[in-house]
């Protein structure tokens, strides 16, 4: 597997924020996503709040789709 934190950065533009909950601000609990251009099936992940920024977790598919469904199960949630 290629190193995900060695490709380019992801524009800004491209990130998608999944919210809820927001505690004080229009996306302070948001965790946004966006794919990697340069790596298929690759995802940056990131924090909405002011202390997250610069932070990224970069993520394959398979590596974020397994913590959905392991979360999913954990919290009693359906898919």
């Amino acid at each position: 597997m290629k190193n995900l934190y060695t490709l380019p950065e992801v524009d800004d533009s491209a990130f998608e924020n999944f919210c809820g909950g927001n505690l004080s601000g229009e996306h302070e609990a948001c965790i946004d996503v966006a794919a990697i251009p340069s790596a298929a099936e690759s995802f940056a992940l990131r924090d909405s709040k002011p202390e997250g920024v610069g932070q990224e977790l970069r993520v394959t598919a398979a590596e974020v789709d397994d913590f959905v469904i392991g979360w999913a199960k954990k919290r009693g949630l359906a898919l």
